[in-house]
């Protein structure tokens, strides 16, 4: 008795149906004593396989082969209903005479055996009579009569025992239709069975032959469309859950027809699957609220593919699919349109309803952008690529044309961007249509400019060199030269901007990496059919790996050691690959020689590095050079700019190169300027290289000017070594400054240098020296203008008093720059002098010859009091002497202040100094009184002498 129970009870699903409730369960089992399913019950791993198959990215409907594989499983079910007669309590109270013979008759039916056409009648309209009972009663339940799963077991047995190859009964009609009665009433149906029923109904009426009308054949046409409404009425009744739609199981629904449209190459079956899905659809527009609606996930997808089937060549197929997507737009609207708008747009699309393909596609171009989602924007888009892929000529021809309608617009927001990536990857080569490759390209282009980082990411993580039969992720660029000149300016863009790069979450996902934008760009260099479009990127892209080096290296990073050694080899690595794919090997053996590369990846060396990078362009002689020193100074533009000090490293050894030299202008000398004021010494130090380059080319002479004030400024920078090196520069320049291209700077100079003569650096005195007597070399007679004539005069005591200079290089120096004056001022006789006598008698012949400027010759030797050297001390207190001996009355009154300062020279810390203006000033009050008779105190003269000369 047990065992036959738990015979009968296995055809039940295990899914917790209502009505097995009211069983014992120490009676009822779902497992037979072996630990397998019971018999009859389709096994969970089976449909867990289902959804596994859908998951693989694959068209949903693929895995119809599994409701096939049930109807198997369900077809081997025996029923054995008698045994549930110990459990039914049905109520017979109210039941006319009929309705109990109809139940009588059920559980007679409800026996194993065969059953004539006219008994599978009797027993359906038995069943609607009982549902009839159970739906008006109160709290009717038919399980109080008779398992309701049952009961549709049997009738689905009916369906699937029906013929495939004719239509010649009313069984398969009245067997769905008993099924519409049975929904009307408790318990409701699991979904598992509601899907069964389908899957069976629409395997036998969609399997059936073409219904061809004919005269001969009236009655057999007539029965099918009665049975095509039995359908519709089952499936209508079967998507309603609490009277309302259910979209989850209208979804289930349309993934058992779609097959029959996607899977088969007749029309009648593409015919049938179109109509039922548009009816079902319909269906759908009459109700304003639907359940689950958000997640109904295959809209994308029906939308991709009825426009495919839109083109049909059959107009059947074409007009079918035309009207599925009318009624699939008319929920999109009633469902996500705001309400004012709702009947405006449901009239324009009526107006469109059963016109020609541009006016639909119109309406999908609409739908497209306005009311589909990211990820359902990307089911269509993967729909018609799988199409494209498909080899069907028609598919192929009808997805490029859908396809290319809906990118007239750029694709602002697409999910599943590395889905539909892989699909072309993988899938190019087998598309050869050119209208479909044309499309394809156009769709990775949009891709790539609106999904960039997604794009990468994809072709990063999908590189995969062991895949047999596809291209390498990256060569996939072969084919898509504008996608690869996007990707390659945003990478490019990447390595530019702020070095700032960590993985930081977007709204995409994780942000391209350093290591990542380094690697990707390294594998576009690899690509061969792209080295023409590396030459146009080569600047560009070897200052952003330069700079990308430049800072890992030189800047504290919060990465780990190992993570940063491995950016920083990879963005090597671009480099070289650069330099090698642009056809620089020699160069690149030129670094290597000379260990550039282990220069440029040290803290310490990394600047050293960097400048032989550019000397090795430089001795080379790259034609590239010119477009880096231009993307150099548009990247100094910006103040802001991170790595500025390794693109003026590298600028200034670029500068060397005579290509360069001849395009500097204007405009790029002041950027420079501009970066020369931070007065850093780092920079102070490259500016003065810079300086010294502009004035070996004949083109940045002409801009020499702008750097003039600028090149003097540093010979008063707060750094000693930076004045130092500033006044080498000046002595190395003027050596090749003429006087005609560069006289107001040599003039500007000359007056600098009043400022240094003095100085107790005795390297930098003698420099200073140096290139006074340089300038004097350069100056003619026809030049001596003032002011240069007065300021070489005003200087000419300073020069014959250094001739004490404790430096003997300084003297010699001082010597011939007197002979240099002597000369193009014409003093012939003094020139002589200068050349061979000593300080004092240059000093006495001086004076006889020019007594007239006595006063200015006294205004120089007083400046000299304050020489840190004694011996110039005491020579200008000599001749100060010598001076004031030889004026008149009217010019000792005018040298009130240079007499009080000449006074104080008598408390010098040199005592030969001091003794000699002692002597001086005894001689010259006990010749004749020079002070004047109104006198402010000596005091007073005292400290404005101190405020004057110290």
């Amino acid at each position: 008795m047990e065992t036959s129970l738990r015979s009968n009870l296995s055809l039940l699903s295990p899914r917790g149906d209502p009505w097995m409730e009211q069983v014992p369960t120490q009676i009822i089992s779902n497992q037979d004593p072996s630990g397998g399913c019971a018999p009859g019950v389709v096994p969970l791993p089976l449909r867990e396989q289902m959804k596994r198959e859908a998951d693989k990215g694959e068209p949903a409907w693929a895995a119809s082969w599994t409701n096939r594989h049930l109807e198997e499983n369900l077809s081997r079910v025996t029923f054995h209903p008698s045994t549930y007669e110990f459990f039914l309590k049905p109520c017979f109270s109210g039941l006319c005479q009929s309705e109990k013979e109809a139940y009588q008759l059920i559980l007679d039916f409800m026996e194993p055996g065969e059953m004539s056409h006219l008994e599978k009648l009797n027993f359906l309209n038995a069943v609607a009579t009982l549902c009839s009972v159970v739906r008006y009663q109160a709290n009717g339940n038919m399980n109080n009569y008779y398992p309701k799963t049952l009961l549709a077991k049997k009738i689905e047995t009916f369906i699937r025992q029906e013929p495939t190859d004719t239509l010649d009964s009313g069984v398969r009609q009245q067997a769905m239709l008993c099924i519409v009665a049975l929904s009307q009433v408790k318990p409701p149906f699991h979904l598992c069975q509601k899907l069964d029923l389908v899957n069976v109904s629409i395997s036998s009426i969609f399997s059936l032959p073409p219904i061809m009308p004919s005269i001969d054949r009236k009655d057999s046409a007539s029965l099918y469309l009665q049975t095509i409404q039995a359908l519709d009425d089952m499936l209508h009744a079967l998507v309603l859950e609490q009277r309302n739609p259910d979209m989850l199981i209208l979804q289930n629904f349309i993934e058992i027809i779609l097959p029959w449209l996607m899977m088969t190459d007749k029309v009648h079956e593409q015919t049938r699957a179109l109509g039922t899905i548009s009816r079902l659809l319909r269906f759908i527009c009459n109700f304003s609220e639907l359940s689950h609606m958000v997640s109904f996930s295959i809209i994308g997808r029906l939308i991709g593919t009825f426009s495919i089937f839109c083109l049909d060549p059959n107009q059947d197929v074409s007009s079918g699919a035309l009207e599925a997507l009318y009624y699939l737009f008319t929920i999109l609207v009633l469902q996500r349109s705001v309400r004012p708008k709702t009947e405006t747009i449901l009239k324009d699309l009526q107006k469109h309803f059963r016109g020609n393909w541009l006016a639909n596609m119109q309406n999908l171009t609409l739908f497209f952008r306005k009311y589909l989602t990211p990820v359902e924007r990307a089911d269509v888009i993967m729909v018609a690529m799988e199409a494209m892929t498909s080899g069907s000529t028609n598919n192929v021809l009808a997805a490029s044309k859908t396809l290319k309608i809906i990118l007239k617009y750029p694709l602002e927001e697409v999910a599943k961007v590395p889905e539909i990536i892989q699909l072309i990857c993988f899938h190019i080569d087998r598309v050869t249509d050119k209208a479909a490759q044309s499309t394809i390209r156009k769709t990775f282009h949009l891709l790539v400019q609106s999904h960039t980082d997604e794009v990468i990411l994809t072709l990063y993580k999908t590189e995969d060199p062991s895949r047999r039969g596809t291209k390498k992720s990256w060569e996939i660029l072969d084919s898509f030269p504008k996608g690869y000149q996007v990707i390659m300016k945003y990478l490019l863009q990447k390595l530019i901007s702020p070095q700032t790069h960590t993985d930081q979450e977007t709204s995409h996902g994780t942000e391209l990496s350093t290591l990542i934008v380094t690697k990707a760009i390294h594998e576009l260099l690899l690509i061969p059919s792209q080295q023409s479009e590396v030459q146009t990127f080569f600047a560009s892209l070897f200052v952003a790996l330069l700079f990308q080096i430049s800072f890992l290296v030189t800047n504290e990073s919060t990465e780990s050691e190992d993570k940063l050694h491995e950016t920083v080899s990879s963005s090597i690595e671009a480099l070289k690959t650069l330099l090698r794919s642009s056809g620089y090997t020699e160069h690149m053996s030129h670094i290597q020689t000379l260990r550039g590369w282990e220069l440029v990846v040290s803290p310490e060396s990394h600047y050293e590095g960097v400048t032989l990078l550019a000397r090795s362009l430089v001795v080379k002689n790259c034609w590239h050079n010119r477009p880096v020193f231009s993307f150099l100074i548009k990247t100094l533009e910006d103040s802001n700019c991170a790595n500025y000090l390794t693109a003026l490293v590298f600028l200034t050894e670029l500068l060397r190169c005579p290509d360069v030299a001849g395009i500097v202008d204007e405009f790029s000398t002041k950027v420079l300027v501009d970066w020369f004021k931070r007065e850093e010494p780092a920079i102070d130090y490259l500016f003065l290289q810079i300086t010294e380059i502009f004035t070996k080319h004949k083109n940045t002479m002409r801009h020499f000017h702008i750097l003039q004030s600028y090149v003097l400024s540093c010979c008063y920078s707060s750094s000693s070594e930076v004045v130092t090196e500033t006044f080498l520069m000046l002595r190395r320049i003027l050596r090749d400054l003429t006087w005609r291209h560069a006289s107001s700077f040599i003039t500007e100079l000359a007056f600098t240098l009043v400022h240094f003569f003095e100085e107790e650096s005795e390297e930098l005195r003698l420099i200073t020296f140096q290139i006074y007597g340089n300038i004097l070399t350069k100056v003619s007679k026809m030049a001596l203008v003032c002011p240069l004539r007065h300021q070489i005069l005003n200087l000419l005591v300073l020069l014959v008093s250094h001739l004490r200079d404790v430096n003997a290089d300084v003297v010699e120096v001082c010597r011939l720059s007197l002979c240099s004056i002597a000369t193009f001022l014409g003093w012939s006789k003094l020139k002589g002098v200068f050349s061979k006598n000593d300080v004092f008698s240059i000093l006495s012949a001086l004076l006889q010859q020019e007594r007239s400027k006595a006063l200015w010759f006294l205004k120089q030797s007083v400046a000299l009091f304050k020489s840190p050297q004694g011996p110039i001390r005491q020579v200008a207190v000599w001749f100060a002497g010598q001076i004031i001996r030889v004026l008149n009355r009217a010019e000792k009154e005018e040298i009130e202040d240079e007499y009080i300062a000449f006074r104080y020279m008598q408390r010098d810390p040199d005592p030969i100094v001091s003794c000699l203006a002692v002597q001086t000033i005894y001689i010259l009050e006990a010749k004749e009184p020079v002070t004047p008779a109104k006198t402010p105190s000596s005091c007073l003269y005292i400290r404005r002498f101190l405020r004057r000369y110290h």
